[in-house]
């Protein structure tokens, strides 16, 4: 990884940072706590809201971040937070719900938020949204996306908001829930039945994530910029699968057989799923989302525009999964 006082790609050029007070909505969760770590790390003053801030324990350890209850959904609380505050990073999101759920988590939270920003004075925000969000895109997940980057959009367009948005395709990292679970799954069962098997995916390291998100707050010149955060390799959902088992050393480093399911069975299966206890491994929606490949646009710079040289799925993910 490059360092960020280096100069960096499209014009781009790291800056000394003037703002030191941050919130981090979602900064509880499995990528914000790594952007809250790269953000301390760089001397930000962190505060992180959290309903449930004794679940908020890894952050502790971290100097120069303060845990505070608070229901960020709440317009009030959100506005009182943002008092004093140089910048705002959201990263809240949820990968399974109905369209309510999605809409109020993707899209009114980030209307709340212009509207906050605009009321505590703070302009400078990082929104992480996800590869292929789009209005007419196939899952109620990436529509919701869209609307929100929508609605964040329209505040700076109005000069209410210094935004810059960042899409991620994949997220790995030791603490994921993506090649940790496909590596479990083929430690308990003999094959793998795989829906959206061939649809296309461009991981990216969840330690290049909180850095393009580090780097977008140093450099002004991002203001205004929507960056693809990807990985510099593409693969088949199946292809990760498989390399999730080999890299775990499942089956003598083989990995178990997987197969694609046809659609119709895969809709069956994703019901099935969203129908056990607890959060679900796939839904309809989930299965919705692969009907498009999940990999970087020719129409957005990705992270080398910020100076990132992106880790190899292959360089990392065995050493973690080696480990479980």
């Amino acid at each position: 990884m490059n360092n960020p006082d280096e100069n960096v790609g499209d014009g781009l050029r790291a800056t000394v940072n003037p703002m030191k007070n941050i919130l981090v909505l979602g900064g509880t969760g499995y990528v914000g706590r790594q952007v809250c770590a790269r953000l301390a790390k760089a001397g930000w003053r962190v505060t992180v809201p959290s309903r449930q801030p004794e679940k908020a324990a890894p952050l502790r350890k971290l100097s120069q971040l303060e845990v505070v209850p608070a229901d960020v959904h709440d317009e009030a609380a959100l506005t009182h937070l943002l008092a004093g505050q140089d910048a705002v990073v959201n990263l809240v999101a949820i990968l399974h719900g109905d369209a309510a759920a999605f809409d109020k988590v993707h899209v009114e939270l980030p209307k709340k938020l212009a509207r906050a920003c605009a009321a505590a004075g703070v302009r400078r925000l990082v929104h992480i949204s996800a590869l292929g969000a789009s209005t007419d895109a196939p899952s109620m997940y990436q529509r919701s996306k869209a609307r929100g980057e929508a609605a964040l959009q329209n505040a700076a367009d109005a000069g209410k908001l210094d935004l810059t948005m960042l899409r991620p395709s994949v997220i790995f990292g030791a603490e994921d829930k993506f090649l940790n679970v496909f590596a479990q799954l083929q430690r308990i069962a003999p094959f793998i039945p795989l829906a959206g098997a061939d649809t296309r995916f461009q991981p990216v390291w969840v330690e290049d994530v909180a850095e393009a998100v580090l780097r977008c707050l140093q450099d002004p010149a991002t203001i205004g910029q929507t960056f693809d955060a990807c990985g510099p390799d593409v693969f088949t959902l199946r292809e990760l699968v498989k390399h999730a088992g080999q890299w775990a050393g499942v089956n003598g480093g083989r990995g178990r057989a997987v197969f694609g399911l046809p659609l119709a069975v895969a809709r069956a299966q994703a019901w099935l799923m969203e129908l056990a206890p607890g959060e679900p491994l796939m839904s309809r929606d989930n299965l919705d989302s692969m009907a498009v490949d999940n990999v970087a646009s020719a129409r957005m710079p990705g992270l080398e525009a910020l100076g990132i040289t992106t880790a190899a799925l292959a360089t990392i993910a065995p050493g973690y999964l080696r480990k479980r």
